[in-house]
């Protein structure tokens, strides 16, 4: 399948530490893909650089045949590269409704955009994003007020706001009700299948991405440990040791 993201020999380092080492991977165009390894493996740092938030020391990112590797987070967001937090990313004192409306950005580009009623069509955009993740009868709650998996949930629906070709989703399961995982699992699916956004996940519950993912990356000390599909990634013993430390 043809690359929508692909990550050339890219390495990052922080002072003497290096925490991605010369990494070169592909996202395909359409499916669900995984990035797994260990605590301090480099998975969020990788992330960080796609987007722009790192700039890279060595190497090349590119999205849709066309190179990123210097542009700038904006930049990048709206050619259509998001991503999503750990720690959610929400305004606490608005109201659902309108973290939904204000994270589009050409809504609050200037004061006289921002003292004016928000367009119809992002309303109405808003509204059924809200209803796709389940938080439309939370609309008019403050952000603060929901869940820290309802936070989750909306800074999701925020992202898809952009109409975005490629999301990063970092830890989506993280401090979520284990009895909610199975729920959001469903709607990234229908994400992916639905609204035909291309999904890059970092997961450390394996019971998550090995039903999520068909394809999976797995890094440990910032380089490219194993890949492949998650039947293999689980019975891989580099993998294995990896996480259960060597024997």
């Amino acid at each position: 399948m043809t690359p929508i993201l692909e990550v050339q020999d890219v390495t990052k380092a922080f002072g003497g530490v290096i925490a991605n080492d010369g990494i070169t991977l592909k996202v395909p165009q359409g499916p669900i893909i995984g990035l797994i390894g260990p605590n301090g493996s480099g998975k969020t740092t990788l992330f960080n650089s796609i987007v722009g938030y790192h700039p890279i020391d060595r190497g090349s990112i590119w999205f849709e045949g066309r190179e990123i590797s210097r542009l700038r987070v904006p930049q990048i967001a709206r050619l259509g590269l998001l991503r999503t937090f750990q720690q959610t990313r929400i305004y606490g004192k608005m109201r659902c409704l309108e973290n939904m409306q204000i994270s589009v950005p050409h809504v609050h580009e200037g004061l006289r955009t921002m003292l004016s009623p928000y367009p119809p069509e992002v309303t109405e955009r808003a509204e059924g994003l809200l209803e796709f993740v389940g938080l439309y009868p939370k609309r008019h709650l403050r952000g603060g007020e929901l869940s820290f998996g309802q936070q989750k949930l909306l800074e999701l629906a925020m992202a898809l706001m952009n109409q975005p070709k490629l999301l990063l989703l970092d830890e989506p399961t993280a401090g979520i009700n284990p009895v909610l995982i199975n729920s959001l699992m469903e709607r990234l699916k229908r994400i992916n299948a639905d609204l035909g956004v291309t999904l890059f996940v970092i997961e450390h519950n394996m019971r998550v991405i090995m039903n999520l993912a068909q394809h999976i990356y797995c890094l440990a000390h910032g380089q490219l440990l194993a890949e492949g599909p998650p039947e293999e990634i689980q019975t891989d013993q580099q993998v294995i040791d990896a996480y259960l430390g060597a024997r």
